[in-house]
């Protein structure tokens, strides 16, 4: 919202928070009310200030500082950079960049469907933004016109990762309810309600906002958000007057099956360098921030092309192909058969119970409002008899370090915000960790990204040189087994993936929990099963990252992975 449009201050309102001078109102939303501020040297700001019932909840003050310390690691690339927190107030708040442009809904809604340069500047504006927002291992949740602004330069995303939990924590959003809005919503958020969200859903929101800015409607528009969801869940979109190549590649985000729609990384490639490259290098030619944008979001997410490659310079950035990511639909895609989650008998009963929560929430919320809540977070809960050891986001060398082995070919390095253990050859190696033993009993959680193909992460833990318990993390299936002195490798028990690990797509959160006899795996909050470990000659040590095979691959890589945002609790008393 423009500063010149801003509401005045109520006699309620705040008129100082920190070293923040409040000036005017922005908005409010289920976080609580969102504030034009002004620092000490005159810069405007926006400060969000949670409600007041959720201040006095240690649980959620917990969250709020996880969630705006891994928020503050994504790049600002094309987003509202988050600048300061403090979620020790009386009212915790935080800040972010401001930006002073009209929202997307606003512009459509006063002048209707953008034009073919705007448009192709939207997309890829809001394709970098997600690039970076999933890279730093965020989900926006609640990506919809109203969260995209037309700033000067470039277009920008905000209200990303931070007020997913905010709902969840005060008490007044019921388990079978949803917050976000529907017409955005990709149909695995009308299933089972424990299913962890991923990044695709953020992707099928982007085909629904660029078909928005394109035509003026949603592509499931409907007469109420009951109808819009059975649109979402059993009928393809209308993209009526949308061109080609873009209509194909909207089609494409919005397939229902969230492992068949591309990466944000993904989008943003085909719109820069696919068929849809004509109009995106005009929509860019006027732009120089944001083609600067979406280059270093491609840079910081990338890797370099094996040399030698036709048609691409050595230093050119590409991402790895994913040979099981299908093409471009030439149109919007058939009616699909019914799937797992999609049975004709249920399909009423899920809208109803689903969808009627989402309408209550929404009614609760202005939808104009910046700072709309959307659903929990798929984060492991830690026990109180935790205690936290290692938080380290993997960015800079800290407890791990850098490390080059040119004998066997493999390195670890810091590179592109995340610790990088890269192979040219096939076989294991694993990252310089911290120096000290951690507890035999012990809770990790790491982000994990596959980097190049036939590459798996491996995650060391009670491991005495040369010994330990090893699980590695495939693209396909998460392993657990032994690493024995004379380097043999022993699979203990395997997990097959549902949603298999896609290379260079947003990091995974693997999580395990050594107690005892016994260690529980975890993705992203959902536990995988549990597994025994008997070998009385592994009692306990350190926890180590590196990078790991797949068997029966070749002997030439290479073979890279990526880690970020670990931490390590040990369990039990002091």
């Amino acid at each position: 919202m423009p500063a010149d449009q801003t509401e005045p201050l109520r006699p309620h309102d705040p008129r100082a928070l920190g070293e923040y001078e409040i000036v005017g109102r922005l908005g409010e939303g289920g976080m609580g009310t969102v504030y034009l501020a002004r620092t000490p040297g005159g810069v405007l700001v926006a400060v969000k200030v949670v409600r007041a019932d959720l201040a006095p909840d240690d649980e959620f003050r917990r969250r709020f500082r996880s969630e705006v310390e891994r928020a503050r690691q994504v790049p600002p690339f094309c987003t509202a950079e988050v600048l300061d927190a403090d979620p020790d107030h009386e009212r915790p708040y935080l800040v972010v960049e401001y930006v002073d442009g009209p929202t997307l809904a606003h512009v459509v809604e006063e002048r209707g469907p953008l034009t073919s340069a705007n448009l192709h500047s939207v997309a890829i504006g809001v394709a970098t933004a997600l690039t970076a927002i999933h890279g730093a291992g965020v989900i926006h949740r609640d990506l919809k016109p109203r969260n995209v602004l037309l700033a000067p330069g470039s277009p920008k995303v905000i209200d990303f990762g931070i007020a997913r939990h905010m709902e969840a924590t005060g008490g007044n959003t019921a388990a079978d309810q949803m917050v976000g809005t529907v017409a955005y919503m990709a149909p695995e958020r009308f299933g089972d309600t424990d299913a962890p969200l991923t990044p695709a859903a953020d992707v099928f929101a982007w085909g629904g906002v660029v078909a928005y800015a394109g035509t003026g409607r949603t592509p499931f528009a409907a007469d109420n958000p009951t109808a819009t969801a059975v649109r979402i869940l059993t009928q393809p979109p209308d993209l009526k007057g949308l061109g080609k190549p873009l209509r194909d590649l909207v089609a494409h985000a919005l397939e229902k099956e969230p492992a068949n729609r591309p990466s944000a990384r993904e989008l943003l490639d085909l719109l820069v360098t696919g068929p849809a490259r004509p109009a995106a290098t005009a929509a860019l030619a006027e732009q120089p921030d944001l083609r600067a944008a979406a280059a270093e979001a491609q840079a910081v997410t990338g890797v370099k092309v094996p040399a030698g490659l036709v048609g691409y310079d050595e230093n050119s950035i590409i991402t790895v192909p994913i040979s099981e990511m299908p093409a471009p639909l030439p149109g919007p895609p058939p009616p699909e058969p019914a799937r797992r989650w999609f049975l004709p008998v249920a399909i009423a009963a899920l809208i109803l119970a689903v969808v009627a929560g989402a309408v209550m929430v929404l009614l609760g919320h202005p939808p104009g409002s910046p700072a709309d809540a959307v659903g929990p977070a798929p984060v492991t809960p830690v026990s109180p008899d935790e205690r936290l050891i290692i938080d380290d986001a993997l960015s800079k060398p800290r407890y791990w370090q850098p490390k080059d082995l040119p004998a066997e070919k493999a390195q670890c390095s810091f590179t592109g915000g995340a610790l990088v253990a890269h192979r040219e050859e096939k076989g294991l190696y694993r990252c310089s960790g911290p120096a000290d033993d951690v507890p035999a009993d012990v809770h990790v959680q790491v982000g994990v990204q596959l980097r190049t193909p036939n590459s798996c992460a491996g995650i060391w833990f009670r491991f005495v040189p040369w010994r330990g318990y090893l699980i590695r993390v495939c693209a396909n299936t998460i392993f657990v087994g032994t690493h024995k002195q004379d380097g043999g490798v022993t699979t203990i028990r395997s997990f097959p993936l549902e949603r298999p690990l896609v290379v260079g797509a947003a990091p995974t959160e693997i999580g395990l929990r050594a107690t005892g006899p016994e260690v529980e795996v975890e993705r992203d909050g959902t536990t995988l099963g549990s597994v025994g470990l008997n070998d009385p000659s592994i009692a306990g040590g350190k926890v180590l990252l590196g990078v790991y095979t797949e068997r029966g691959v070749p002997q030439k890589g290479p073979y890279e992975v990526a880690f970020s945002n670990v931490r390590i609790w040990g369990l039990g008393p002091n």
